[in-house]
């Protein structure tokens, strides 16, 4: 086999299926008995999705609601963050801001590289290009090695793998 075979490592949330999961949590948040009376609402913001309700507790169980149906939609919640996860006062509502990260960032593509490098099989080889990881090896059993040892790394990036070629 001379040909090298590769895949890319990526960290992208379906901006569709995250819409969807925001539709549904908003539906069930305003039919809960709950929720009534205690303004909670959730819904983007140019590109943030804000929480609101009465009080912080509320904002946590919006904030629940929200990720459950994430999780419904086959959305890991790394990839939504929230920063330190408080909500904030703000006048008589509390609020929670949380963005939709996307692409792979420096330090998270070389943590990555550093485990295929340490921990992976040899003649891999690994090449940060931009927002993503390319993985090159000439066996595909390599590559399946690679998947695998990423799919188990503690990271804090929702890993997709794409253009297994």
């Amino acid at each position: 086999m001379a040909s090298e075979s590769s895949f890319d490592v990526v960290s992208k949330a379906d901006r569709q299926e995250v819409d969807n999961a925001l539709n549904q949590a908003a539906k069930e948040i305003a039919q809960r008995y709950d929720f009534k009376g205690v303004g909670a609402s959730i819904a983007w913001s140019g590109e943030k999705i804000v929480l609101v309700a009465n009080s912080s507790e509320r904002v946590l169980a919006v904030l629940d609601v929200f990720q459950s149906k994430l999780i419904k939609r086959g959305i890991s919640l790394k990839a939504f963050d929230t920063g330190d996860g408080e909500p904030k006062a703000s006048g008589k509502e509390y609020r929670l801001e949380g963005v939709i990260k996307e692409g792979l960032s420096s330090e998270v593509a070389k943590k990555l590289a550093k485990i295929v490098r340490d921990e992976g099989p040899k003649g891999v080889k690994t090449q940060i290009q931009g927002d993503e990881l390319r993985v090159t090896a000439k066996s595909r059993d390599d590559l399946q090695a690679v998947i695998a040892l990423l799919k188990g790394a503690e990271v804090d990036a929702a890993l997709q793998f794409v253009n297994y070629r």
